[in-house]
């Protein structure tokens, strides 16, 4: 019978433990090193502009008219908070996104991706090419589109002379609703597509064993297909949501905000404030705003996220 020799003194007991964790630590290092460029961009072109946005938002700084720049603390967030106009921004930002994002996008592409399952090869290319056409357009080439469409003299007034019902300027009367309408024109493809993929994925023994108990298609949509596809439905709520907080070109091209401040969402409302009001400052201190929504969307839908996967 072999007895073991006791460690030497100073090792703790485990001296092969004590060599291998140097060396566990330099793979460690070697795996995480490829990586390392990604990480030197990521503090280059994304963090080091959000902690210099982080830092004007606290300051006084303008563009011009100003001798220097002071630091005022929380003054542009006071004064933003008291603002009626950032308010009506804020409003209006969760309208647009709820409206265009959230209902419009999200169940058109759900329903067209429903859809295009039964439908014959040359319709569903037909479809997905008009979709996608309008998603990969220039957001400036699609606002250009979208004004013409909803101008007093344009396309969609021409349709409703045509069939005899009241036209009217909808880019004044009804800003808002016309640019919802156009960032679920231009966005609808990527939602049809995400669902499509998800539907395709749908295990067709749970759709044929639903079937054969008697289930109509909605039912089989309601009680197979839609819990089935539930974590990508969440996973694109949540893109669609962050992208459409983002939209400035579409809105600044078709009104500007206006007319008044009808359709003036948070990054027009940032863009006025920054560049045509010279005030870096406050603008900076709205785009932090911008980000905070953003995250706390992205923390809910996070969060619902992981209910799904308990």
């Amino acid at each position: 019978m072999t007895t073991l020799a006791p460690a030497p003194p100073g090792t703790g007991g485990h001296p092969r433990r004590s060599r291998g964790a140097p060396a566990l630590a330099v793979r460690s290092l070697l795996r995480g090193l490829p990586t390392f460029p990604a990480v030197v961009l990521l503090a280059v072109f994304l963090a080091g502009p959000i902690a210099y946005c982080v830092y004007y938002a606290f300051t006084d700084m303008q563009l011009t008219g100003a001798a220097g720049t002071h630091f005022v603390g929380v003054d542009n967030f006071t004064r933003a908070f008291k603002d009626t106009d950032f308010l009506n921004a804020i409003w209006l930002t969760l309208l647009f996104v709820v409206g265009s994002a959230v209902i419009g996008q999200n169940t058109l592409g759900l329903a067209l991706a429903v859809l295009m399952q039964k439908a014959t090869q040359p319709v569903r290319a037909l479809v997905n090419g008009v979709v996608i056409a309008a998603w990969v357009l220039p957001e400036v080439v699609a606002g250009y589109l979208m004004y013409a469409f909803f101008y007093d003299q344009g396309s969609l007034n021409s349709l409703l002379d045509a069939v005899h019902l009241p036209d009217q300027n909808w880019l004044y009367t009804m800003p808002i609703l016309a640019v919802c309408l156009a960032n679920v024109w231009r966005g609808t493809a990527f939602s049809l597509m995400v669902f499509t993929a998800a539907i395709n994925d749908v295990p067709q023994e749970l759709v044929e064993a639903a079937e054969m108990d008697g289930a109509g298609p909605w039912q089989r949509l309601w009680r197979v297909v839609l819990p089935v596809i539930r974590p990508s439905i969440l996973t694109n709520l949540m893109l669609i949501t962050l992208q459409t907080l983002s939209v400035f070109g579409l809105i600044y091209t078709m009104t500007r905000g206006g007319p008044g401040n009808k359709s003036e969402t948070l990054p027009i409302f940032m863009y006025q404030q920054a560049f045509q009001n010279s005030l870096i400052g406050y603008g900076t201190a709205i785009a932090l705003v911008l980000l905070v929504v953003g995250a706390l969307f992205s923390v809910v839908y996070i969060r619902l996220l992981k209910l799904e996967d308990d």
